[in-house]
């Protein structure tokens, strides 16, 4: 296969892909969060259609937003699924989205834009890994979408290269496109029969190379204080002020317990956001641990300070609610599941590329559905510094990452 021709149709669907704003949202309870979601999704359904696969073969969940498709194959040879979500995440803007494409990197600081803003391998080392070569950034004002989009594109790119080469010997390859995954709740709708694979990958990680079958056990917890608001001219032995609350809250946990001072397998609290009043303020946190015994030690931890802190703190009341959101999927692939993991490194030695095997610090739509019964390990999808405006991507990722699914499909 030629890997420039790859490159150069998966960099020009992505460039297609990332204009769409697609961002989720938190504050939403509908499924997909945002309805601008679908218009990605309709742009890929036709897209599906209008590269050969038969229109009986895809379908649009005009719901749940969801796209489903299958490429016809080898019935006596696995179904292999291959899935990436369409929402960006909503903590940075994902509108008007203005790429820069720097073509032969020559490892020096990138001006983004006229933002002021600068990407710099001092702050970030990795891109001198890829001087030479082409990196798509974003214009310092918005995300890039690389996270998923760039899986999108890669996966699109693949369908139509096993459309054109007939002569490539595969089992049915299953496709999916879900929402919301940003949110957490990407596969709350997921139809796996529909789907119909036999085990699949999500093609939702960052650098080249990198698969993960492991990911954090992660839960959202919500804090609602309530004070007592007093004017402070007469506060004295009355107020309880709901803020300064919070303050000690978050200043009980852990310091060697925050995103910022952990790493590898290491969990953390992580405070999201802070909004409030002297009467009332809500706190949102993540909580994560790749070790579910230290998981459930996390969040016991934070309801009793939580508690302490109320009994400190006569006339206010905490109440905390903790939501699973999902688990680590080393429990289900590890012991039955590795072939699916073996597989992919196979094609990725076959691909050139090094194997890089590394535990996720998030969580993608491929651990809540290895927990629902579809074997689901994370393959890269080439991006870095996802969720900012710091977001990039090497072109030459883009297509290497494409013929790395090829390989899996026909391996």
């Amino acid at each position: 296969m030629d890997i420039q021709e790859l490159t150069t149709e998966s960099v020009k669907r992505f460039l297609k892909y990332i204009k769409v704003d697609t961002a989720s949202s938190e504050d939403s309870d509908t499924t997909p969060s945002t309805n601008k979601q679908f218009d990605l999704a309709r742009l890929l359904r036709d897209e599906l259609i209008l590269i050969g696969i038969p229109e009986s073969d895809v379908f649009l969940d005009e719901e749940h937003c969801y796209v489903y498709a299958s490429v016809k194959g080898d019935p006596s040879l696995p179904s292999i699924g291959f899935i990436s979500h369409m929402d960006t995440s909503p903590e940075a803007s994902g509108n008007l989205v203005c790429p820069q494409i720097i073509e032969d990197y020559d490892g020096k600081d990138i001006a983004l834009g006229s933002s002021g803003k600068v990407l710099s391998p001092s702050d970030f080392p990795e891109m001198l890994q890829y001087k030479g070569q082409t990196l798509i950034t974003t214009d310092g004002t918005t995300l890039l979408g690389a996270d998923d989009k760039a899986g999108i594109a890669e996966i699109m790119t693949m369908a139509s290269y096993l459309l054109s080469h007939k002569d490539i010997v595969h089992g049915d390859i299953k496709i999916a496109f879900t929402p919301d995954e940003e949110i957490g709740k990407g596969t709350e709708f997921f139809d796996i029969e529909r789907f119909g694979a036999d085990f699949a990958y999500t093609v939702d990680g960052g650098v080249i190379g990198e698969i993960s079958y492991e990911n954090f056990n992660a839960a959202s917890c919500k804090i609602t204080i309530t004070g007592r608001n007093i004017h402070p001219g007469e506060a004295y032995g009355k107020m309880v002020n709901s803020l300064r609350i919070a303050e000690s809250i978050d200043a009980a946990l852990p310091d060697n317990m925050r995103p910022e001072t952990t790493k590898e397998r290491q969990g953390f609290f992580h405070l999201m956001s802070l909004k409030g009043s002297v009467e009332k303020t809500v706190m949102d946190y993540l909580i994560r641990d790749h070790d579910k015994a230290l998981y459930e030690q996390k969040k016991e931890l934070i309801r009793k300070i939580c508690a302490d802190v109320e009994a400190h703190n006569p006339g206010a009341s905490i109440d905390v609610s903790i939501t699973d959101s999902y688990f680590n999927m080393r429990q289900i692939i590890v012991p039955d599941h590795m072939e699916i993991v073996n597989r992919a490194i196979a094609a990725m030695e076959v691909s050139g590329m090094n194997p890089v095997i590394t535990p996720i610090r998030g969580g993608t739509d491929g651990a809540m559905l290895s927990y629902k019964g579809l074997p689901c390990p994370n393959l890269c999808a080439g991006g870095h510094n996802f969720h900012g405006i710091y977001e990039y991507i090497p072109a030459e990722s883009i297509g290497r990452i494409t013929a790395l699914l090829i390989n899996i499909a026909a391996t």
